[in-house]
């Protein structure tokens, strides 16, 4: 069926255990971890439920079961790169990606253009194609608490 499709994804973990927080790949430097069957990559996550809603080809709970040991440490990047091979081979081209990291106590900004960079080469995109932007919660709730982290992605493909 010919036609642009968009997917959404969410995900999100609590902090602890040793660091680096992971996210589009890249480890950023903090004193806390996540807790989490992979690197925790939130924004990896996310995307790859956005890939594969578009595609309708579940979650990522049905492709990287966190109860198969197989994925236990697993760089989330790595798992995308996966998805996105399976999205192709499904006949679709990933057109653009689109994340936002909500997060109260994590730096994201210095690293978006090095996110960007390893999203794009997961992707098979332009750099052009790829959006990643943060926010914080100005301080409500469990993020804004500084128990950890979520990200929205939203990605569109195409036949």
């Amino acid at each position: 069926m010919p036609g642009t499709r968009i997917g959404f994804g969410y995900d999100a973990h609590r902090f602890g255990g040793d660091g680096p927080v992971v996210l589009c790949g890249i480890p950023i430097d903090d004193a806390t971890g996540v807790l989490a069957t992979s690197d925790g990559d939130v924004a990896c996550h996310a995307l790859i439920d956005a890939l594969l809603g578009a595609a309708a080809m579940g979650d990522i709970g049905s492709h990287f079961p966190s109860d198969d040991p197989r994925w236990e440490g697993a760089r989330s990047i790595d798992m995308l790169r996966d998805v996105v091979t399976q999205v192709i081979n499904r006949g679709y081209d990933v057109l653009n990606v689109d994340i936002t990291i909500v997060v109260e106590t994590v730096r994201v900004a210095p690293h978006v253009d090095a996110m960007r960079d390893q999203l794009a080469a997961a992707c098979r995109l332009p750099k052009a194609s790829i959006s990643v932007k943060a926010t914080t919660t100005d301080g409500l709730g469990w993020i804004g608490t500084g128990e950890g982290l979520a990200a929205n992605a939203v990605a569109a493909i195409q036949r």
